[in-house]
This record gives structure tokens, C-alpha cells and sequence, in this order.
């Protein structure tokens, strides 16, 4: 498959009216049912509130709450368990290129990781061999795999290196980053016009142009770019928008008295960073956010490296924003795909799960020390994976070449 045919604009557009969550379903999606719809034992189990309605419960305790409540039901253990200690942590003032991979990790570390997960690296040409005569898709993370882990989430640049590497990716196969972040904060931080966009883990994508997906899900609208491109924009969660501005609003006030806390407002999701806090800390960072999940039942909870990820109470996430864009690119329902997805957290395994279950992509976990992951293979950091992208590069330029001399052949 060659360079993509659309071009995906820097500048986001935005839905003006809500568009109501719907129960329709897009191919193998499942429906954006609420969770409370599907299971009635999850503890923020409400459907929820209309736009503009800010859903509360309970009444109204004082910001540090009971301590005891993040304590007992494992919010602690969780906030550590996805947050594991780094050797070394890059500081944002040393970002200008990516760190040799033999600095900040430890050999032994990812030794243990690869006997559950090879290297995707030494397993390249397996990897490979599954993708000849199969068009190849590439889902990417922002964070902590184009660009280092570092202690200021406005300072995780990517290398130029890596951004010239991704370039050349996205001219030999259909790519797209899979983010956390708002889709114009990374945007902002690729600036490459070449890719597709998902912000908010999945509930902001901007896709290329299909007249029909406006009628699978209506909360699909087939729009144009400030470029002129047509593009299809999907953003399932857009009712929450007003909930979410005031839950960001209120985390930033009461966490400010919380030294090295740092809140951010991704339009559909709310990211509290706790990596520059004081461990000792950690437990009343949880309990504030705890405290307002109480308050909001349309919202929920979820974890990352060193992060409390505020997300609306919807079945969508970064597996299913895969199968969106797979279905929008013409390739779900085709044999002949191979999806790569490469990426760091924990929300990334929702990806991995996708593509393991179906049995027809390949996840790539992007981590130096062992845990537990849906993916089949790893790389170490950053550095491996700018190498196996370069390796992917080289290879669907290989075989380019040789089905060019092959038609050659064939005509002389």
C-alpha cells in the first residue's frame, strides 16, 4: 500500500451541537453504552447526565475526604502498581535527543521482560513475514513511544530524528497516533500532516472521508479541513464536554496546594500527573479525585504512568478508536490486513486486546521492565522503536523494488 491519500489538518475542527450518544453500532463496534447500561456492579455506575446538567451525589465533604477510601479500595496500589520507578528520568530540559537505550534502563530488567515478550527487533523478520503480501497499518502512542518519559508533560518532544522516521512510515502505510492527550496537543507536538489523529484515548478522531459513516454512527460528521481535505470527525463523548471543563476547573483548585501536582484538560478527559509529587503525597492526590468522581457519576476513573485519567463513563477507548480507523481506512473487514500497534500504558492495552483476540495484528509493548500486557512482543524505549519503524521502512521499500523488477520481468 502507498502514502496515504488524505492528509489529515493541524487544525481540529469542532462539533458546535451535541450529538447524543447513541446505541447504533459500527461494524464489530460495540455500542457506546454508559457502563452503568452494561454492568450495574461498576462503583460509578450512573447513566450520564444530559449537556449542561452536572450530575452530583452524596453530599458535600471537604476536599481531603477519607483518606481511608483510596486506601481501601486499592486506588493506592494501583496509583504505584501503573506507576513503577524509573532509574533515571529525563528532565525536559534534556530532551533534544532520545536517550541511548543503555542509560536509563537496566539489561537484566528487559531480559525478564522478553521471555513473555520477544523482541520485536530479533522477531523483526517474523514480524515481517506475516505483513508480505498483507497491506500493513501502523497505530502509534505518543507518550513514552515516539517521545521519552519526561518530568514536564509540556516538554515531551519528540526527537527530529523520530519525527523524519514517522514521515516516512506514514508515506509507505496508513498511520495514526492513538493518544491521551487532546488530538491538538499532539498535533502540535508531531506536526505532521502525513497521519490521522485520535485524541482523548480514542473519543476525538479525525479519519479519512466515507460517506457511510455517518449513517453507522451519528455521532460521525463528514466534514472539511482548513486544507480543504474532506474528513470524517468522530467524537462519541461530545455531551460531556461542559462536565468536563468543570471537573478540570475544580481539580486545578484543589490540588494547587499540592506541590509538583499538574492538571490538565484534554477537551474529553481531565489528566492529574502526580509524577513530580511527593510519594507521600500520592494518597491525598487520589482521594481529591476520588472525592469528585463521587460528584460526577457520569465519569470515571482510569491509570496511567504517574497519571489519574478523569474520562466519561462511555464503552470506547483506544481499541475500539483501532477498529474505527480501520473500518474508516476500508481494512476491518479484510483478511489481508496486518495492524501494528505500538505503545507504552496502560490504556494502550485495550489496543493490544483488540488485536490479540481478533488474531490478526500485531501489539508491541513499549516497556524496559516486566508487566503484565496483551501485546506478543516488546521494545525497550523510544530508540528501538524509531529502529523497528526504520527497519519497517526499509522493508516495504525492499519489496516495492522487487515487485517493480518482478513487472519488469515479466513485460520484457
Amino acid at each position: 500500500m502507498g502514502p496515504m491519500d488524505l492528509n489529515s489538518s493541524h487544525v481540529s475542527p469542532v462539533l458546535t451541537d451535541s450529538v447524543p450518544v447513541n446505541k447504533s453500532r459500527l461494524g464489530i463496534h460495540s455500542s457506546l453504552l454508559t457502563y452503568s447500561q452494561q454492568d450495574s456492579s461498576s462503583p460509578h455506575s450512573a447513566a450520564p447526565a444530559p449537556a449542561g446538567k452536572l450530575p452530583r451525589t452524596g453530599s458535600r465533604k471537604s476536599a481531603a475526604g477519607s483518606i481511608d477510601d483510596v486506601r481501601f479500595n486499592g486506588w493506592l496500589d494501583a496509583m504505584k502498581a501503573s506507576s513503577p520507578p524509573r532509574k533515571k528520568l529525563l528532565k525536559g530540559s534534556m530532551i533534544n535527543a532520545l536517550l541511548p537505550s543503555n542509560i536509563e534502563y537496566d539489561n537484566e530488567d528487559y531480559h525478564i521482560l522478553t521471555v513473555d515478550y520477544p523482541s520485536a527487533l530479533e522477531c523483526f523478520e517474523k514480524i515481517v513475514e506475516r505483513a508480505k503480501n498483507n497491506k500493513v497499518a501502523v497505530f502509534l502512542d505518543y507518550d513514552g513511544t515516539l517521545s521519552p518519559i519526561v518530568d514536564d508533560p509540556d516538554c515531551a518532544f519528540m526527537s527530529e530524528p523520530m519525527r523524519e522516521t514517522v514521515r516516512s512510515v506514514a508515506r509507505c502505510f496508513p498511520t495514526a497516533i492513538i493518544s491521551g492527550r487532546s488530538r491538538d496537543q499532539v498535533y502540535d507536538l508531531v506536526k505532521l500532516t502525513e497521519l490521522y489523529y485520535a485524541g482523548s484515548h480514542g473519543m476525538d478522531i479525525i479519519g479519512p472521508f466515507r460517506h457511510n459513516m455517518s449513517n453507522k454512527l451519528p455521532n460521525c460528521v463528514n466534514s472539511t479541513d482548513h486544507q480543504g481535505n474532506q474528513i470524517t470527525l468522530f467524537q462519541p463523548a461530545t455531551q460531556f464536554l461542559p462536565i468536563i471543563d468543570e471537573v478540570f476547573r475544580t481539580l486545578v483548585e484543589i490540588t494547587k496546594d499540592i506541590s509538583g501536582a499538574k492538571v490538565e484538560n484534554h477537551k474529553f478527559c481531565v489528566s492529574v500527573h502526580y509524577r513530580n509529587v511527593q510519594e507521600n503525597n500520592w494518597t491525598i492526590i487520589g482521594q481529591r479525585v476520588h472525592d469528585i468522581l463521587k460528584k460526577f457519576p457520569g465519569l470515571r476513573s482510569t491509570h496511567g504512568r504517574k497519571v489519574l485519567e478523569v474520562r466519561p463513563v462511555i464503552d470506547w477507548n483506544k481499541g475500539k478508536a483501532v477498529e474505527f480507523l480501520m473500518e474508516s481506512l476500508d481494512l476491518n473487514d479484510n483478511d489481508d490486513v496486518l495492524p501494528i500497534y505500538i505503545g507504552d500504558d496502560k490504556t494502550d492495552e485495550d489496543a493490544f486486546k483488540i488485536l490479540r483476540e481478533s488474531n490478526r495484528g500485531c501489539g508491541i509493548l513499549v516497556s524496559s521492565v516486566k508487566k503484565e500486557s496483551n501485546a506478543s512482543y516488546s521494545l525497550r524505549d523510544p530508540n528501538e522503536v524509531m529502529e523497528f519503524l526504520q527497519l519497517l521502512v526499509r522493508w516495504k521499500e525492499r519489496e516495492e523494488t522487487n515487485h517493480f523488477n518482478k513487472q519488469i520481468k515479466v513485460k520484457v
